[in-house]
């Protein structure tokens, strides 16, 4: 890389001392040294001692003699591919030089790798000085090969793309449950504003700044925050997950402007408004509020700072680890502001929030003899029915006995305890889920301009896999839609790159990598189906010990070899 030096303090985190690493090379051979797997390492290093047949003797590093088959032997690189910037340049591309690689990069700080087309990152779980203005100046319009891997350079080279061959470019973030797919999104979209915005910025900024106004680039970084607070929570992987799927365009004038972005979402797990594990959390935002931050919010919101106190979100653990609800709660408060949101608005929206925790903390009872449920006390329903500006009577009413459309008419029905209580969950999960989707409808009506949008490039953080040995049946179905989509994406990128081998000459027997997730998806296919059927003929829910309802389709088991 040209002009890069590792003694750069913007790139500690970035480059490799080359001359440092070959110094402090152990003596190779080829012919000798090698990979072989092991049960608890994966792969380990190891010298060719004997050969006898298809039966090679080798001594490991932890200085093991073990006799294996030549099947479980691996090439290994020469010294000067340590810690190589792209794999795709190694001498023996295998599964343990891959591994080697990206573990070597690791633990010298260095957390992107390139593979060819693709960027590898790993989460470092710590905040590292590599996102700063300074940096993204330097990445700005250089070339790849210029540039140690980084986030950015993938970006600024969609960018150009989008510039020079006149297309649209989208960018796929996929990774298991915390990989850090939603901090690499907030990382590019925060690239753009920077980068596409130049001297416009400025000029709105100096005309927007008497008028109290954000830039468009700032409201695009600022939806970020309300976002996660109303479609993050903690599970029992990764503390801030995101629990939706989204797909952010960020629309460009012809001449390279920001002009605009929307903002697209998919498959809200509703279920955990209602339902969590021990050790989950629900969505952020009910902890934010209850965190008093603004003590004059509770008393309008009828709610009391204690979230032990509500059972919609009180089942698993209430704080998480170096997360701060007060001034998170600080943050997302301002983003709406920057946002644009109205005061009614926003206190619209806290209302119908906390309207939910309410509706968790709602009673009934059997009548005796009868199938026919009664509140048991009325004062949650009438703080319920005041957030939402309903009548508290009609309310209880259409719960105890609904109206249902039998024909041309309508009849009243009856419900069980057992019913009502289903009925109260569903209400407030549908409530939420309605909710979200006002949001994120209202943040793109502020991302909205009236400027020309010629392209756009499109950034999709959805792909989050997490299995668990009791999986709700949403879960299963987010797995499905992400197995999907991983087999799409392999089989399409990895297409182009065997194409380039094409190109290059390169002696290649083709590989269709999409059928990998095959057996998986299978799998989850037959689960879900007989879910389905169950459900379809399970006539009430099962319900938990306080009275409260599972989420639709209760719990499923799955092994955890899965």
């Amino acid at each position: 890389m040209s002009g890069i030096s590792p003694d750069d303090p913007d790139f500690q985190y970035l480059c490799v001392d080359k001359k440092k690493l070959l110094a402090e090379a152990q003596p190779f051979d080829s012919k000798k040294n090698v990979w072989v797997t092991c049960a608890k390492d994966g792969f380990v290093k190891a010298e060719i001692q004997s050969t006898k047949g298809d039966e090679v003797t080798v001594l490991t590093e932890k200085m093991e003699e073990m006799t294996i088959k030549k099947d479980n032997i691996h090439q290994m690189n020469p010294p000067k591919f340590e810690q190589t910037s792209d794999m795709a340049n190694l001498t023996y591309l295998n599964e343990a030089a891959v591994l080697y690689n990206l573990k070597a990069r690791y633990g010298a700080g260095l957390i992107y790798t390139y593979s060819g087309l693709f960027c590898v990152v790993i989460n470092p779980y710590r905040r590292l000085p590599i996102y700063t203005k300074q940096v993204i100046d330097k990445f700005q319009g250089k070339r790849r090969s210029e540039m140690p891997p980084h986030l950015f350079s993938v970006a600024d080279n969609a960018y150009r793309n989008m510039l020079q061959d006149r297309e649209n470019q989208s960018m796929l973030i996929t990774g298991e449950s915390g990989a850090g797919k939603t901090e690499n999104t907030k990382k590019v979209i925060s690239y753009f504003a920077s980068v596409a915005a130049g001297q416009q910025k400025a000029a709105e900024a100096a005309g927007t700044a008497e008028k109290g106004k954000a830039t468009l680039e700032d409201a695009i970084v600022q939806a970020n925050p309300a976002l996660e607070a109303y479609g993050n929570a903690k599970t029992i992987r990764n503390n801030n997950s995101s629990r939706f799927g989204k797909f952010i365009r960020i629309h460009f004038g012809t001449n390279g402007k920001i002009a605009g972005a929307d903002i697209e979402t998919y498959l809200l797990e509703k279920s955990r408004v209602t339902f969590q594990q021990s050790e989950e959390r629900n969505y952020h935002i009910f902890y934010q509020l209850l965190s008093g931050k603004f003590p004059e919010y509770c008393d309008k919101l009828l709610v009391t700072p204690d979230a032990g106190l509500y059972h919609f979100i009180n089942q698993g653990c209430l704080t998480v680890d170096n997360m701060d609800d007060v001034e998170e709660m600080k943050i997302v408060d301002h983003g709406f502001d920057v946002l644009g949101f109205t005061k009614e608005e926003k206190m619209s929206l806290y209302r119908c929030t906390c309207s939910v925790m309410h509706f968790g903390e709602m009673r009934f009872k059997q009548r005796p003899r009868q199938e026919q449920a009664e509140a048991d006390g009325s004062s949650e329903a009438e703080k319920v029915a005041f957030l939402l500006a309903v009548n508290a009577g009609d309310l209880l009413k259409a719960l105890l006995t609904p109206k249902v459309k039998v024909g041309n008419e309508y009849v009243t029905k009856g419900q069980t305890k057992h019913q009502v209580v289903y009925a109260v969950a569903a209400l407030a999960k549908a409530l939420y889920a309605r909710m979200f989707g006002w949001l994120v409808a209202r943040v793109n009506q502020t991302l909205e301009t009236k400027h020309k949008k010629q392209y756009f490039i499109g950034v999709l953080d959805i792909a989050g896999f997490e299995i668990f040995v009791y999986n709700t049946f949403e879960q299963l179905c987010i797995n499905y839609t992400n197995e999907r989509l991983q087999q799409f994406f392999n089989h399409h990128m990895f297409v182009l790159e065997q194409e380039e081998y094409k190109k290059e000459g390169i002696h290649w027997e083709f590989i269709d990598f999409g059928m990998d997730l095959q057996a998986c998806i299978e799998l989850i296919e037959k689960v879900i189906l007989s879910k389905c059927h169950t459900r379809h003929h399970d006539n009430l829910p099962t319900s938990s010990a306080h009275g409260h309802p599972l989420h639709p389709g209760g719990r499923v088991h799955v092994p955890q070899g899965l």
